[in-house]
């Protein structure tokens, strides 16, 4: 284990959060604990921005010197005293407020997030190919690594830039260069790093709202890291509900959810002692539904885990929009266009969830007490009109948050055109915005499965906020939506409907809206929406990447919010039980209320707990090799002679020169379009993956990003140069400017003998049955 790697980063996020420090303060005046936990993302947005940008003319170690002298800039002007700037003197800025004591907290939050996630990383450190997108993710890194310029060239189409959003692992390798990791360490610390940015910005989250609301801040924000970082959905919980029932009833309730899910009788009614971890992340058919603990067990560093820390930044600074009262014009537009910063480097760290963040600010200024046309000049003849009545004061608030919105969200756009026409736009490949049909609708117990904790949650806070007046038109608009929702095969209709029309309804109606019912309308919004239309491409089938990436969104806002609801439980029976009255039923109706509070949160917690308990237990017992953060090490234990050519080339070879490798599919022993994957295997172009050395035709996940004419030409063209006659041969190894070319067990299992001994091929390396040749381009 690299306990000096660990330390070592540990004082990194150190400095970056003591400079980002007073920039955090600035823009989370508003709020309890003045934003603390939101520093590091903060941070990081500003010095990967810059480095971004210049990256485009000049990428490498020093371009970070840009990055950080842009945030200790930015750090400086907030915390100097402006007026005193335009009188020519130099001094703090008064109002600049730093409470130490949530500081601390929030540091305390994530330094046990941060070693949490080491620990499990130390035990499955592995960027194998197999259930998952590691080769994917350390490509990328090793890629950014040896990249002169960005975007840096894709190490599984040589030649031409990435089409993936890459942003996440720039900060990764950023972080990398700060610290002075190699890439192989930093690949496990970078993503310990990003989990415990997003359980803090969780954490800092839930304890703002709990004590804007009047809760324990404390109790909401341990609440809310909790909910985003540890807990589960019910699938495990559910299935050991089960077996606790007499055995003549188990299986016929196993059997009807096996009809209606992706599991068979044996999972549902398997034992502890048959416990795996990845059962719980597939629950509605044709789909995935990761939490984040799931996530990081599995350990991807995938950019729709990248994105949550900044999804959750983007909310708080939606949170402190909503606090800020309307005549601090100023504070409002500032709080916007950090926004707008925030979602032009979200569009390269995760583009799926790019929306969320003009979606939670939309809801945020909508809801705010805070007029949205005070923030545009000179529209104060405009209130006179729409002010004077309710529906024109409405749809005035709609019509100016539509506006603004707009134009953060196309300031965000121009901010991340760089990405957009670079790695985004053409390329072949198509998507399709299409409908779903009732059959591919999730269903009512796979929804109560994933969800089943929030929905409980939520409900019970929206029945508190309604009232007993309120409530019982509501359950009668409940039934009605129900009895629809079940004529149609429309689940979401009748669970998740209510918590945005509600919501929206309860945000409008009281006197001192709260912000986590904020969150539960963004987080109810994105579920609906992926059950009535998705993204057809080819990155999975059907709705399958659709529901995965919009989910991973829904459990961070929605965790988020639960810490602040639950908190507020508490609160009211703590209330309920400190009253006194003269009456022995008011006592006992006291105790009651005090009574159920606790139980309820015990419920919920200890609900959504049992998944972690087994998962971690069961990851700390699988047989390991070593304790180590090495994500490559594996190489060497499992494929020696491979793992040591990989070495030779990833120490010996600079830049990007490009290797011919075997192509990502299966050889059919004609040259045709027919072609198997081969994905999340050793197999796999493990050469370019675990150097980033780019070959010509690597993983067919180009087939989404560039289309299947142009990578299924390379992969025709890759198999000539292997086994073509000499003059095709020498033609495309100059046409697509190869420098080496491997030959190791993979390329003998698909073509069989290699003619190698031809005057434009030297050997360069060898090591047991791999051989890396040099292409002599003089003697071509």
């Amino acid at each position: 284990m690299e306990y000096a790697l660990v330390v070592r980063w540990l004082v990194m996020f150190a400095a970056l959060w003591a400079v980002g420090l007073p920039l955090s303060a600035r823009l989370f005046r508003r709020l309890p604990g003045h934003g603390a936990g939101f520093t590091l993302p903060v941070s990081l947005v500003v010095v990967t921005l810059p480095v971004y940008y210049v990256g485009h003319v000049w990428f490498g170690p020093a371009a970070l010197l840009v990055g950080l002298g842009a945030l200790v800039a930015a750090s400086v002007a907030s915390g100097l005293d402006r007026t005193a700037l335009r009188d020519g003197e130099v001094r703090l800025a008064s109002d600049l407020d730093i409470d130490r004591r949530a500081v601390a907290e929030a540091v305390a939050v994530f330094a046990l997030a941060f070693l949490f996630a080491v620990g499990l990383r130390a035990l499955d450190p592995a960027v194998h190919a197999g259930g998952g997108e590691k080769f994917l993710d350390f490509g990328l890194l090793k890629a950014l690594s040896r990249a002169a310029v960005l975007p840096p060239e894709d190490m599984w189409f040589a030649g031409e830039p990435v089409r993936y959003y890459y942003g996440g692992h720039l900060v990764s390798i950023l972080l990398a260069w700060l610290s002075g990791t190699e890439a192989e360490f930093a690949y496990n610390l970078a993503l310990a790093g990003f989990f415990g940015m997003l359980v803090t910005a969780a954490f800092e989250l839930g304890r703002g709202i709990s004590r804007a609301t009047g809760s324990s801040g404390r109790l909401g924000g341990v609440l809310a890291a909790f909910f985003v970082g540890f807990a589960s959905n019910l699938v495990t919980a559910g299935r050991f509900a089960l077996l606790g029932l007499p055995e003549s009833v188990q299986r016929p309730i196993a059997e009807a959810v096996a009809e209606r899910s992706r599991y068979s009788v044996s999972q549902i009614l398997a034992s502890a002692a048959d416990f795996s971890y990845w059962d719980a992340s597939r629950v509605i058919p044709g789909t995935i539904n990761e939490f984040p603990l799931f996530a990081w067990l599995n350990g991807d560093l995938h950019a729709h885990m990248m994105g949550t820390p900044f999804l959750l930044l983007a909310a708080g600074l939606a949170f402190a929009y909503f606090r800020t009262p309307e005549d601090a014009v100023g504070e409002r537009r500032l709080l916007v266009g950090v926004t707008a910063l925030v979602g032009g480097l979200q569009v390269v760290v995760d583009t799926w969830s790019f929306p969320s963040i003009f979606g939670v600010l939309f809801l945020g200024m909508v809801f705010a007490p805070a007029r949205p046309s005070t923030l545009v000049p000179g529209s104060r003849w405009l209130r006179r009109f729409t002010d004077r009545r309710p529906v024109t004061r409405e749809l005035s608030r709609l019509a100016g948050t539509t506006a603004v919105v707009a134009v953060a969200g196309g300031v965000a756009v121009v901010l991340a055109m760089p990405f957009i026409l670079g790695s985004v736009a053409g390329g072949g490949s198509t998507r399709t915005i299409e409908i779903l049909t009732p059959d591919q609708r999730s269903g009512f117990g796979a929804l109560v499965l994933v969800h089943g904790a929030f929905l409980g949650a939520f409900a019970v806070h929206y029945a508190q906020q309604l009232g007993p007046r309120r409530i019982l038109p509501v359950v009668g608009g409940f039934t009605a939506v129900a009895i629809v929702a079940a004529l149609h095969s429309f689940a979401a209709l009748a669970l998740v409907v209510p918590l945005v029309l509600v919501g929206w309804v309860v945000l409008r109606l009281t006197d001192d809206p709260r912000f986590d019912t904020v969150l539960v309308v963004a987080g109810a919004g994105l579920v609906m929406l992926v059950e009535v239309v998705f993204v057809n491409e080819q990155a999975g089938p059907g709705r399958m990447n659709t529901v995965f990436k919009t989910y991973m969104q829904v459990w961070v806002l929605w965790g988020s919010a639960m810490g602040s609801v639950l908190a507020g439980f508490v609160r009211d029976t703590a209330d309920a039980s400190d009253l006194s009255l003269p009456t022995v039923d008011f006592h006992v109706r006291a105790d009651a209320v005090r009574a159920l509070g606790v139980v309820v949160v015990v419920l919920f917690v200890a609900s959504t707990s049992v998944y972690a308990g087994l998962a971690v237990a069961d990851h700390t017992q699988t047989p390991r090799q070593e304790v180590t953060l090495d994500a490559t090490a594996f190489a060497e234990w499992y494929h020696p002679n491979e793992s040591t050519a990989i070495t030779w080339l990833d120490e010996n070879v600079d830049g990007n020169p490009t290797i011919l490798t075997a192509p990502g599919t299966k050889w059919s022993g004609t040259v045709d379009d027919k072609r198997e994957y081969v994905m999340y295997a050793w197999r796999g172009n493990p050469e370019s993956s675990l150097t980033g050395v780019p070959t010509v035709a690597g993983w067919a996940h180009e087939v989404g990003y560039r289309g299947p004419e142009a990578y299924y030409g390379r992969v025709r063209d890759v198999d000539a140069m292997y086994v073509g006659n000499e003059s095709t041969r020498t033609r495309l190894v100059r046409e697509y400017d190869v420098q080496y070319v491997w030959v190791g067990p993979g390329e003998r299992a698909r073509y069989g003998e290699i003619e190698t001994d031809v005057p434009w091929l030297t050997p360069v390396h060898r090591s047991g049955s791999v051989v890396v040749y040099e292409v002599e381009e003089a003697s071509l």
